[in-house]
C-alpha cells in the first residue's frame, strides 16, 4: 500500500490473525481537530474496532483515539462512533453483501494520504481455530527455512 504521499498511522494486526480479508476499501473519516493532532502523534488503537452501517451511513465503533494532551475542553470521547465517508452506492453494496454472506467490516489500517486521514476497511470472514493453527504452522515453517538458509550463508 506504500505510495508517495501516504504515511501509515496504525495497523490492525489482530484483524489479519482473526479474519480472512475478502475485499479492501478506502474511506475517509470524520474527525475533530484535536483527534487529528492526536493521530499525528500515533496514539490510536484499532484492535477491537469494527464497522457498522446505520441509516445508510458507515460508522467505525470502538476505535480508541487517545485525547490530545494540549486539547483540554476540545477533546472528545476517545471511543465515540466516527462516521466513515464513502459513496452511497458503495455503502449500499457493502450493506447487501454483509447481510447475505454474513461477513464483517473491520478497519485494517489508518493512514495519512497527502493531508487527509484515510481508513482501509476490509470485508472479512472469520477464521476458525484450525485456520489460525494452519497459518501459525506455515509461519513457523517459513521462519525455520529462513533461519537455516541464513546459517548456511554464514
Amino acid at each position: 500500500m506504500k505510495q508517495p504521499g501516504t504515511k501509515q498511522i496504525a495497523s490492525n494486526r489482530k484483524a489479519f490473525h482473526d479474519y480472512f480479508i475478502e475485499e479492501r476499501y478506502e474511506a475517509g473519516i470524520e474527525l475533530f481537530g484535536t483527534e487529528v493532532k492526536s493521530l499525528r502523534q500515533g496514539t490510536v488503537n484499532l484492535k477491537d474496532s469494527w464497522c457498522d452501517i446505520e441509516n445508510g451511513e458507515l460508522y467505525v465503533k470502538q476505535m480508541h483515539i487517545s485525547p490530545y494532551e494540549k486539547g483540554n475542553i476540545f477533546n472528545r470521547d476517545p471511543i465515540r462512533p466516527r462516521r466513515l465517508l464513502m459513496h452511497k452506492k458503495e455503502i449500499m453494496k457493502l450493506f447487501g453483501t454483509l447481510k447475505q454472506e454474513g461477513l464483517t467490516l473491520i478497519p485494517l489500517s489508518l493512514y495519512f494520504k497527502n493531508s487527509r486521514v484515510k481508513v482501509e476497511v476490509g470485508l472479512c470472514r472469520g477464521k476458525k481455530l484450525y485456520d489460525k493453527r494452519n497459518d501459525m504452522a506455515k509461519k513457523d515453517a517459513k521462519r525455520t527455512i529462513e533461519r537455516s538458509l541464513k546459517e548456511r550463508s554464514h
